[in-house]
C-alpha cells in the first residue's frame, strides 16, 4: 500500500520524531510504499522553551521526504492534504491539541478520495491540561477513520472524546541504529540514572525526594533538557541536602552521546506519575542496564522484578525509596544486571504495523 506518515522528523528532534522515522523504515520493510510528510515549523518559538532541532539525523529519513507544513501557513495544511489525496492511508502523529487544527485542515484536504487516515495518539490529551485540548481534540479524532493508542487507559480516555475506531497497540521499539548492545563498566557504581526530558509528569522531584531516603552514599546523575529551566529542581536538591549527591547534565542528550551516560550507572530510575509507555525502559536494557519503575501504564510492562529491575507505586518518595534500597541489597546490583537482555523489537512492530494497516488494504 501507499502510505503517508505525517509528522515531525528530522531536524527535529525527541522521541516522537524518532518514532515517526522508524515507523516509516518499519512499514517500507513491510513492503509499503512510504512518504514522510514532515514540518517545516512547527509551532511559535515561545511555545518550546528549548532547543528544537538537532544537527546530525538519529535515524535515516524515507527518500520520499518532504517539509510542507508550517505554522504560519495555512494554505499548506490543506495543500498537503490534497496532495496525499493519491495515498491507500496517511498515518498523523498527534501529541498535542496545538497542531490539531493544521491536521484537521490537512484532512479536510483529502475530502472525496478514498485514503483512510489513522491519528497515532501518542498522548490522546497532553500531560498539562487546558480548557480548550478536549474540544480542539475531538474536533481531529472524529475526522478519521481510526485511533491508534498506547495503553488500556488511552483507550479509556480516546472513548471518552470521540466515537471513531480506537485501536490499542503498544508503543514499539524505536531505538536509533547506533544503540548497540552496550555493558556498563564492571563492578557497582553507587550511582543511579534519570535521563531524558525533564518534566514535571515524568516525577524527578518525586525521585530526589526518594534519594533523601535512601543510602546516603548513592548517588544520582540526571541527563536531559529541563521543561522551564533548572531552577525549582536546584532548590528542591539544596533543600534536601542532596548538592554533593546528585550531578545535573542539563541539555538534550543526541543520540550518539547516549551510551556515555549508562557506562558507570547501576540502574536507570523511571520515577512517572503518569505514562502510556516509554522508550526509556527498552534504551536502559540495550545499554545493559536494569530499571527501576513506577507502576504506571505501560511503563514497567518488561520490567520483570526481581529479574531486571523492580517497581514502585507512582508519586510515592516512601515506595521509590523502598526500591532503591532493596535494589542496592548487597549483590543485587550485578544480579539484576546479568538478568537485562536487549528487546527484539521485530514482534513489537508486527503487532504496531498491523494496528496501522488491517483492514484498509
Amino acid at each position: 500500500m501507499r502510505i503517508a506518515v505525517v509528522g515531525p522528523a528530522y531536524p527535529f528532534k525527541g522521541g516522537i520524531a524518532q518514532h515517526d522515522a522508524v515507523m516509516a523504515a518499519e512499514l517500507a520493510a513491510r513492503g509499503h510504499e512510504i512518504r514522510l510528510e514532515n514540518w517545516n515549523r512547527q509551532y511559535p518559538r515561545r511555545l518550546y522553551p528549548g532547543q528544537l532541532t538537532v544537527e546530525k539525523p538519529e535515524i535515516p529519513l524515507p527518500a520520499a521526504h518532504r517539509r510542507r507544513l508550517s505554522w504560519n501557513r495555512p494554505d499548506s495544511w490543506f495543500r498537503v492534504g490534497r496532495d496525499l489525496r493519491g495515498q491507500d492511508i496517511v498515518v498523523i502523529a498527534h501529541v498535542n491539541s496545538i497542531q490539531t487544527v493544521p491536521y484537521r485542515a490537512l484532512v479536510a484536504g483529502l475530502r472525496g478520495s478514498r485514503t483512510k487516515v489513522v491519528v497515532v495518539a501518542h498522548n490522546v490529551l497532553p500531560h498539562e491540561r487546558r480548557r480548550t485540548d478536549v474540544v480542539a481534540t475531538r474536533m481531529l479524532l472524529d475526522a478519521v477513520d481510526r485511533v491508534i493508542v498506547h495503553s488500556p487507559q488511552q483507550a479509556d480516555l480516546a472513548g471518552t472524546i470521540t466515537r471513531t475506531e480506537i485501536v490499542t497497540a503498544p508503543i514499539a521499539p524505536f531505538l536509533p541504529p547506533g544503540f548497540r548492545q552496550g555493558h556498563p563498566e564492571p563492578g557497582e557504581h553507587r550511582r543511579l540514572l534519570f535521563f531524558g526530558f525533564v518534566r514535571p509528569y515524568k516525577g524527578l522531584d518525586v525521585l530526589l525526594e526518594a534519594m533523601a531516603l535512601a543510602p546516603p552514599d548513592v548517588r544520582l546523575r540526571v541527563a536531559g533538557e529541563f521543561w522551564g529551566g533548572t531552577a525549582a529542581t536546584t532548590e528542591l536538591i539544596d533543600r534536601l541536602g542532596l548538592a554533593e549527591r546528585v550531578e545535573l547534565a542539563a541539555g538534550y542528550v543526541a543520540a550518539e552521546r547516549v551510551p556515555e551516560y549508562f557506562r558507570d550507572v547501576d540502574a536507570l530510575v523511571a520515577p512517572y506519575r503518569k505514562a502510556t509507555g516509554s522508550q526509556l525502559v527498552w534504551t536502559a536494557f540495550q545499554m545493559g542496564v536494569p530499571v527501576i519503575a513506577t507502576r504506571t501504564g505501560l511503563l514497567a510492562a518488561d520490567i520483570t522484578p526481581g529479574y531486571n529491575g523492580l517497581t514502585a507505586d507512582p508519586g510515592d518518595p516512601e515506595s521509590l525509596a523502598m526500591a532503591i534500597n532493596d535494589f542496592y541489597r548487597p549483590g543485587e546490583p550485578e544480579r539484576l544486571r546479568a538478568g537485562v537482555t536487549p528487546v527484539d523489537p521485530g514482534p513489537y512492530w508486527d503487532v504496531y504495523a498491523a494496528a496501522l494497516t488491517e483492514r484498509f488494504g
